[in-house]
């Protein structure tokens, strides 16, 4: 039983991964978390970190398309990285949410709201549709894996930021329709959270895992039930914009208090199976995209638990939401300086080759 590291491979713009946004994703729900909790400087540095990383993953997407468009359509039909492309709607709503809520940016907040509605409806309706009337689909052990609860993650984001940028932003008469059309997309999300965790601890439990097959995606497990509970939560905090909403604030109130209590569980048995991947089987740590997605299911908990007391009576939780944060603000620095490493990585190859 040893840690071993490595250093990660370096990312390539012809193989890149549909879910890097998952950088833009982490880096802002940490920023919120460390803002929550009066963190001083940290949440506007890494906002404009973000903002940094997210237009360098649009200019790379972009040049992908241009460049490698084979590789860039045939992500989209692939079930293990097709459903990647929900981390960029995630990301532009998780940036919009920043940019409001550190920077009371509403122009920018909008933007990121119109943009990420979009982007919702193409990917959702857009990518599921492919994979459903593809021919050739893989076994379940072979398409499926944490990463397919990023489609939850892309809607809840999505009405979360609905809701934020009602008050100042949108005119008064539309506050009732974009509040039932954001409980409407928690309730979706939740449904289909239950879904497909339905098949991956059907997977988990009945079919053979191997080390491998535990990439760090399975931590949205976690992260998908977590969102689930935070959006709840700000349905609830804004009933008074709704009357439809406001009749059931109480079953939103229980609904984040369910979502919560999942995610809950989740942690210690994906710690266990993360002591099983490292080390008792000797996985070594090293960089790779997908470590994104898993720093986002820390901050995201941070941040629902906070966001909880503000509708149940329980102060107790903040001290676990600070705790949180701490570690979701040290694992984003441990990604980061890997990605880093990646970049050196990469040059170091490019200098090698003649």
């Amino acid at each position: 039983m040893k840690l071993r590291f490595e250093r990660g491979r370096r990312d390539e713009l012809k193989t890149l991964h549909p879910a890097y946004y998952a950088l833009v994703m982490a880096t802002g729900i940490v920023s919120i978390a460390a803002d929550l909790h009066g963190v001083a400087l940290v949440p506007i540095v890494l906002f404009w970190l973000n903002a940094l990383f997210l237009a360098v993953l649009l200019a790379a997407t972009l040049a992908r398309v241009l460049r490698h468009p084979r590789a860039f359509a045939a992500d989209i039909a692939s079930h293990s990285r097709g459903v990647g492309f929900f981390t960029a709607v995630a990301a532009t709503a998780v940036f919009g949410t920043q940019s409001l809520l550190l920077l009371a940016a509403t122009d920018v907040a909008i933007v990121c709201w119109i943009v990420a509605v979009a982007l919702w409806a193409v990917v959702t309706y857009g990518v599921l549709a492919v994979l459903t009337v593809k021919a050739d689909k893989p076994s379940l052990a072979e398409g499926l894996n944490g990463g397919w609860l990023v489609i939850v993650v892309a809607a809840q984001s999505v009405a979360i930021l609905t809701v934020l940028v009602l008050p100042d932003a949108v005119p008064a008469h539309l506050h009732q329709p974009l509040m039932f059309a954001a409980l409407v997309l928690w309730l979706g999300g939740g449904a289909v959270y239950l879904w497909i965790m339905t098949l991956i601890f059907f997977r988990y439990t009945f079919v053979r895992m191997s080390p491998a097959d535990l990439t760090p995606t399975y931590w949205i497990n976690m992260g998908a039930v977590a969102i689930s509970a935070l959006a709840g939560s700000i349905l609830a905090e804004h009933a008074a914009l709704s009357p439809v909403v406001g009749d059931i604030a109480a079953f939103m109130k229980g609904g984040a208090l369910f979502f919560w209590a999942v995610a809950s569980w989740w942690i210690p048995m994906l710690v266990v199976l993360g002591v099983w991947r490292y080390l008792i089987r000797g996985v070594p740590f090293a960089y790779d995209p997908l470590y994104w997605g898993g720093v986002f299911p820390l901050g995201m908990y941070a941040v629902s638990s906070w966001h909880l007391t503000r509708i149940v009576d329980a102060p107790f939780l903040l001290p676990l939401s600070k705790a949180f944060m701490l570690i979701a603000l040290a694992a984003w620095a441990a990604t980061f300086i890997g990605m880093l490493d990646s970049f050196v990585v990469r040059a170091a190859h490019r200098a090698s080759v003649p």
